[in-house]
């Protein structure tokens, strides 16, 4: 599985997306308010994610 990287896009938990902001030894920051939806769905602007539950998307270049 490859890891993501700053500024990658990722996908999560039922198509949730963000772009990541901080990668950690088990886990990734990411800032949610990416997503077109965000203001609709009510979550946090940001969440934290386990290596092991996210498909990275798009690479930042």
């Amino acid at each position: 599985m490859k890891r993501a990287e700053v500024g990658n896009i990722i996908e999560f938990r039922n198509g949730l997306r963000g772009v990541v902001e901080k990668v950690n030894e088990n886990s990734v920051i990411v800032d949610l308010t990416f997503m077109d939806n965000y203001r609709d769905l009510d979550l946090e602007q940001k969440t934290v994610v386990n290596h092991k539950n996210y498909k990275v998307l798009k690479e930042s270049i």
